[in-house]
């Protein structure tokens, strides 16, 4: 679920735009470069009116025609000179905030990848998606519309100012006295719009948490045809988003007239003054030309002034967001430095308890132990904490109290990535990527060749299934492989399993969605993939744990039973015996059943 902060920018802070700008770092000659080219358009662009000013007052009156070429020459050299510079200075900015995101997403991209699963476990993915993408979008802003082009604007105003005064000061005044009203109109537009943007963004975060929900959840909408109110939800919370963007574009239809409104008093005082002035000889009638032009320059960078300093703030706001993120120190620590090449694959619980909050136990003292080859299959009921136990087996969260050791080392002293590539995981849900076949088995690891991943589905059986597909391995699979089917899509997952040849092979109830035709495919399959290496299975089915060694049975975050499949079912009111009993008599109840295919259905389903 997609979600903006509530929170309100209030004013500038300083600390955060030093850390925003301190990002250009890496590319502090284009940012001095534009520091340079804003001091320098400043009084460069005052030079147009004053060489106006001087060829009225010098050559035209004086009918100095050579005189007036080369003024007139001299005007566009200038003209062009600014052009360029200013060409450069907003290609320039432009291109360090672009530099600044483009680096900043990868740098929060990493990061959000080293976190540890806690984090996924309480952040809405649209939560980090957006710090990833329209957060740091809205931070470039602070490079192109915000703190340099300010300074400019600051010190093009200062520039105005300064030649208006050397030139005339009296008339300088006459055309200021509209500015308290000027500022009193670009204060009441800066609060408003700032109050409009913010409310834009909190009702666009409601409509991508609404919108992404429903597309997601679509089947379910569809089944339950409810398209009808999903479509009124969304109509409402449209007339609202568009509600707040025409409340932000009334202030900017109020407030530029007004600007435009000042800005025509003000000229029309000048006319007014400046032409009895012309005639008494206090003002030059070059002046009395320039200054239209001054008081242009002057009235176009404070009516934009407003909407920069919003701007800003926006940035500086999103720029909090993301730098929030990255402070999160939620990342499994890698102190360990052992990087075998190789597991035994002998497994240790020894007096483990684990927490995902505080000392709420979802583990408590488990103890067992698992020799190198053998397979371990898991049973128990919903929330027993049988997919915990693979979690912390891979340190994807870490354990608060015991010990988890692997060949008779802690797990906690292998190098991370080292262990996790020694092991490999098959979830009840597969997630595929959008990509080809082949992509999706290898992740895109160049290391493997197509020769080593045909090898690997024809060793799980898979080859046969996927030849048939429209492009063989090249077949793009889309978004979460929604174009195949349940089986497929596992056995797709036991190929990339066996081409990462995993010493510890753990399957997390990767039967439990799968139809009786396609489970004894994938029966096979599992059976070639526990070959000589240690696995762990966890299974609601007790049909696909009958090569297990071992036998660990959870109840309610504790081993109940542990041992071999023949000595757990030889305890009489034991756990396993239970299962066991509960499962083998449906199978035989169902069997009269299965000629039917309506019924068939039902029980499958």
């Amino acid at each position: 679920m997609l979600k903006y902060s509530m929170e309100k920018p209030s004013g500038i802070r300083f600390n955060l735009l030093r850390r925003v700008l301190a990002l250009a770092i890496p590319y502090k000659k284009i940012f001095i470069l534009a520091a340079v080219l804003a001091v320098v358009l400043a009084p460069l662009q005052t030079m147009r009116p004053y060489l106006i000013q001087r060829m009225v007052d010098d050559h035209i009156f004086q009918f100095d025609i050579p005189g007036m070429t080369r003024m007139a020459m001299l005007l566009v050299g200038v003209l062009v000179l600014e052009s360029l510079l200013r060409y450069v200075f907003i290609y320039s900015t432009n291109w360090l905030g672009q530099s600044v995101i483009r680096d900043l997403r990868v740098r929060v991209f990493k990061h959000v990848t080293s976190l540890r699963l806690t984090y996924f476990d309480r952040t809405p993915i649209g939560t980090s998606t957006t710090r990833t993408i329209n957060d740091i979008e809205t931070i470039n802003t602070v490079f192109t519309q915000g703190a340099i082009t300010i300074i400019a604007d600051l010190l093009a105003l200062v520039a105005v100012l300064t030649i208006m005064f050397i030139t005339s000061w009296k008339l300088t005044l006459i055309c200021l006295t509209t500015m308290p009203f000027l500022i009193i109109a670009s204060y009441i537009f800066k609060e408003k719009v700032k109050a409009a943007y913010q409310k834009v963004r909190n009702q666009i975060s409601r409509m991508n948490a609404f919108l992404q929900e429903r597309i997601t959840g679509m089947r379910i909408v569809q089944i339950f045809n409810a398209e009808k109110q999903e479509m009124d939800k969304f109509k409402k919370i449209n007339r609202e988003y568009t509600q707040a963007n025409l409340d932000s574009i009334l202030y900017y239809a109020i407030f530029f007239p007004v600007v435009d409104l000042i800005a025509a008093i003000s000229l029309g005082l000048m006319v007014w003054w400046g032409a009895r002035a012309v005639l008494t000889l206090d003002v030059t009638l070059g002046a009395l030309v320039a200054f239209p032009i001054y008081l242009n320059m002057l009235f176009r960078p404070i009516r934009m002034l407003a909407d920069k300093f919003n701007t800003l703030q926006m940035g500086l706001v999103a720029s909090e967001r993301v730098f929030k993120l990255l402070d999160r120190n939620e990342q499994i620590p890698n102190e360990g430095e052992l990087k075998p090449e190789k597991l035994e694959g002998n497994i240790e619980f020894d007096d483990v308890w684990f927490a995902y909050e505080k000392e709420d136990y979802v583990l408590k003292d488990v103890n067992f132990h698992l020799d190198a080859g053998d397979t371990l299959a898991i049973v128990g009921s919903t929330g027993s904490g049988k997919s915990t136990l693979i979690n912390i087996l891979n340190r994807f969260y870490e354990i608060q109290k015991g010990k988890i050791s692997i060949d008779g080392t802690d797990i906690r002293d292998f190098d991370l990535e080292t262990l996790r590539n020694r092991q490999a995981v098959v979830l009840q849900d597969v997630f595929l990527f959008s990509g080809s076949v082949i992509e999706n088995i290898t992740l895109r690891d160049p290391s493997f060749s197509e020769e080593e991943v045909i090898n690997a589905s024809k060793m799980i059986g898979a080859h046969e299934f996927i030849e048939k597909l429209p492009g063989g391995y090249d077949y793009q699979v889309m978004e979460r492989g929604a174009t195949l089917s349940m089986g497929q899509r596992q056995l797709i997952s036991f190929v990339r399993a066996l081409v990462y040849d995993p010493d510890i092979l753990i399957l997390d109830e990767a039967t439990s969605s799968i139809d009786p035709e396609s489970e004894a495919i994938i029966q096979y399959a599992i059976e070639k993939l526990i070959s000589k290496r240690t696995s762990i299975i966890i299974a609601h089915r007790l049909s696909t744990i009958q090569h297990a060694d071992k036998v660990l049975v959870m109840h309610k975050g504790r081993i109940a039973e542990f041992g071999t499949p023949e000595e757990l079912l030889a305890i009489e009111d034991g756990h396993y015996r239970q299962l066991y009993d509960m499962q083998f008599l449906q199978e035989e109840d169902s069997e009269p059943l299965a000629a039917d295919s309506t019924h068939t259905g039902k029980l499958e389903s």
